[in-house]
């Protein structure tokens, strides 16, 4: 949501006794989600710089505790740029099972409150609890103080949330009350709080956008708010021009929808090393399709469309996709038609520096329709992948894997 993140906790956050009448909507977000659970798993690292990235120096910040974020570091920075800014920070990789597992306890606590969740990550969320006040006794903030606690004693995490009257309110408010806090925006303070906010707080204002309008003068919410909305689709385009000028008078409809339908399920990879090695190059795509179609099996979902992405030295990027006769969820298969399209592109000129497969097209794993072939054997690929979910769940992910993708000494033994 433009760089909300970014926000100050504000003076009002904690606020005993603030008025949460009209206020419906929670925003829950996880406080520096990934980072926060592998310092759970190693409480040594508690009070230092931690941040979870992938790969060496050529991957990504995916997350940062606060005593690393004070150095600068942020989600989605390179991490050779995160070791410049904080070169006494501890780097571990990601370990996504671990997050899943957090967020699934996470969820479940949300919807025992309200049916009415809409997760937009493994780490946030959006609630609808107007329905839920009468049967818990209590208030919007009441249900917060709920949410923040139960989320403390099952998973020895902290979340902040949000209690406003939409859900753009909501998530500003959650921004604001981080970390660890609650931040209620009375109906009767609303446009007072978010016209304070700097222009680059609200949803849709990236990079450019706000260069075009700090050019213009527009410093904040309230700047923006009063600015014509014809004019500003003249310097930000008609469609953006009436989101930002609607968001900025706190006009924001939306309802919360629960179980909304993912539209793909994906991974990719960035190397340490450029790659030009084809049989390299299909190791890491039996790798991703793995990470995809585990996913889509943890939806029970299925895919249509399996979809490429090729991301050579000099930052150019392809992506190819096919679509399959039939819905899959079998690693086995995505692997192969990943393979068809990373033939297709032909020779390389140039060194790969990024892969990435993602499965589109999602249906329910109940709908589709399963391809019988003559001959085939009782049990075939999915049964044994399901197999191998059900043991990496209880024991890790390294506990089975193809030969394939076994490396030095594993290999040999």
């Amino acid at each position: 949501m433009g760089r909300s993140g970014d926000l100050a906790s504000h003076p009002d956050r904690d606020a005993a006794g603030a008025d949460d009448a009209g206020c419906p909507v929670l925003h829950v977000d996880m406080d520096a989600f990934y980072a926060s659970v592998e310092v759970r798993e190693a409480p040594h690292l508690a009070g230092l710089p931690v941040v979870v990235a992938g790969g060496d120096n050529r991957g990504v910040v995916v997350s940062a505790t606060y005593p690393a974020r004070r150095y600068g570091v942020r989600a989605a920075m390179p991490t050779s740029q995160a070791r410049r800014l904080c070169p006494r920070a501890v780097f571990v990789p990601p370990r996504f099972p671990l997050y899943t597992e957090a967020s699934r306890l996470v969820m479940d606590i949300f919807r025992g409150i309200t049916p009415l969740v809409e997760p937009l990550s493994l780490d946030e969320a959006f609630l609808d609890v107007s329905g839920a006040l009468r049967r818990l006794g209590t208030t919007p903030a009441g249900v917060a103080a709920q949410i923040r606690r139960q989320v403390q004693e099952t998973t020895a995490l902290t979340c902040s949330v949000g209690v406003a009257r939409t859900k753009s309110m909501a998530k500003l408010a959650s921004a604001m009350a981080k970390p660890d806090g609650v931040m209620v925006v009375p109906v009767v303070r609303e446009r007072e709080i978010l016209h304070a906010l700097p222009v680059g707080a609200l949803y849709g204002v990236g990079a450019r956008t706000g260069e075009v309008l700090t050019g213009h003068g527009l410093r904040t919410v309230g700047d923006l708010a009063g600015t014509d909305l014809h004019v500003l689709q003249q310097w930000v385009g008609r469609a953006s021009g009436a989101h930002l000028h609607a968001l900025a008078n706190g006009q924001d409809d939306r309802s919360v929808v629960p179980d909304s339908v993912e539209k793909s399920v994906g991974a990719e990879e960035t190397f340490s090393t450029d790659l030009y090695d084809t049989a390299a190059l299909r190791r890491e795509l039996l790798r991703l399709a793995q990470r995809t179609t585990a996913g889509l099996r943890r939806k029970n979902v299925r895919a249509r469309t399996v979809s490429i992405k090729v991301r050579y030295a000099d930052f150019t990027t392809l992506t190819r996709s096919r679509t399959l006769r039939v819905p899959t969820d079998v690693a086995h298969e995505v692997y192969q038609c990943a393979c068809d399209l990373l033939d297709g592109l032909g020779p390389r000129a140039q060194a790969v520096r990024l892969v990435g497969v993602r499965a589109e097209q999602l249906v329910a794993a109940s709908a589709a329709v399963e391809q019988l072939e003559l001959g085939a054997p009782e049990h075939g690929w999915r049964d044994a992948e399901k197999a191998a979910d059900r043991l990496r769940s209880r024991f890790g992910d390294s506990v089975l894997r193809p030969a394939t993708l076994l490396e030095g000494r594993e290999r040999e033994h």
